[in-house]
């Protein structure tokens, strides 16, 4: 049988299983809105819920597939700390905080948990890890668990990967988030002006930011750098730059959009020509009048733009024109340690090397996302 044809059968039968499953409901509360309103999306939605925790099952207990047991083991202690992190948060700490705590779904505190972990991480490598990002080794290729000097093994020129994979917190994390800051504020500057003074500068900056826009943001990104390395020559910290400012200017026009529009909405309030009318000037109107009231969704873009970013460096790392060496970074290595997959069946550890990479990067994109679903929700001022 096709992999076509199975997917193909196994989608027949979830919908016939949906189909079961609400008619059943229907049969056993035939007074209940919510059986009797029921889409069929949601039925097929519960099935395969049903289907994914039947496949986990099996995956963990029967065929005891290693890297998915430490990713499930992973899960369920980073979830229970996250729930002391939150019971702690509830009775500890100042009014407001604990206010906040108390608002907190497990999964925002999960999120936050994560992103402290990274930037814990990020900002002490130098005293977390064993050795240089830089240091090579005579040992090459290592094995993970035969040499105590490296728990971790070397990579094929003899660097240890564990101080690469701590290292790369640093630079993946910190560089994208500072790429993110000079996006924000670059594109919210301009988008709050645009808005402020309109005219003439408002169909400039909008018309070139949808000139922009048009292209591909990657394939953008890829042509810019190519350019950017014929000049940064032999000097690659040059390249890094061209990086950082060439997706915070990619990225910017993301927020421009955002901010031009939400500005758009405050600068037709009364008491924003009430400000006009008494003589204020144009930071005022801007820090006292815009700012304030259009930092949730600012915030919450922020948060999406940091992912973008964080994986559009780790894309251009992965094909070799982002972060360049010595600099550790995730994206390289993921390309890198490609090659231990192929040794899953001698050494699960060694073919787990190019998972961990990627999977820190999974694990933080997720993180903010929680998170940024939270604040969605109460800038929202929705309950559920």
């Amino acid at each position: 049988m096709s992999i076509r044809a199975g997917i193909l059968i196994a989608l027949v039968a979830m919908g016939a299983a949906s189909l079961g499953l609400r008619a059943i409901g229907r049969r056993l509360w035939p007074e209940s809105p919510y059986w009797r309103d029921m889409p069929l999306g949601v039925a097929f939605g519960y099935v395969l819920a049903a289907a994914g925790f039947a496949l986990a099952v099996k995956l963990y207990f029967i065929d005891r597939i290693v890297f998915f047991r430490w990713a499930m083991n992973g899960l369920i202690a980073f979830s229970i700390a996250a729930w002391i992190f939150r019971a702690l948060g509830r009775r500890i700490g100042p009014g407001w905080s604990r206010k906040l705590f108390r608002q907190m779904p497990l999964t925002a505190s999960f999120g936050i948990l994560t992103v402290l972990a990274y930037a814990f991480t990020a900002i002490f490598a130098g005293w977390l890890a064993p050795y240089g990002q830089a240091e090579i080794f005579d040992a090459v290729n290592v094995l993970p668990g035969t040499d105590p000097a490296h728990p971790l093994g070397t990579d094929q020129i003899g660097r240890d990967i564990l101080t690469r994979l701590i290292y790369g917190a640093q630079n993946t994390v910190g560089i994208a988030f500072a790429t993110t800051l000079i996006a924000f504020f670059t594109g919210g500057s301009l988008g709050f002006l645009a808005a402020t003074i309109g005219g003439w500068l408002d169909q400039l900056l909008s018309r070139g930011i949808d000139v922009l826009m048009a292209i591909p943001a990657l394939i953008f990104a890829l042509l810019l750098m190519t350019i950017a390395s014929a000049w940064a020559g032999s000097e690659r910290w040059m390249l890094t730059l061209y990086m950082v400012l060439i997706i915070a200017l990619i990225d910017a026009t993301r927020v421009f959009r955002l901010a031009r529009a939400v500005a758009g909405n405050i600068v037709v309030m009364d008491y924003f020509e009430a400000a006009k009318l008494r003589g204020e000037r144009l930071p005022y109107l801007i820090f006292r009048e815009i700012l304030p009231n259009a930092t949730a969704p600012l915030l919450a873009e922020f948060g999406l733009r940091f992912c973008f970013v964080f994986l559009t460096i780790a894309a251009l790392s992965f094909l070799g024109i982002g972060i360049q060496p010595p600099l550790a970074d995730w994206g390289t290595m993921v390309k890198d340690l490609a090659q231990f997959i192929n040794f899953a069946a001698f050494s699960p550890l060694t073919a787990a090397l190019p998972l961990m990479a990627a999977g820190a990067i999974a694990l933080l994109t997720v993180a903010v996302n929680f998170i940024v679903d939270w604040m969605l929700q109460k800038s929202s001022g929705l309950k559920e």
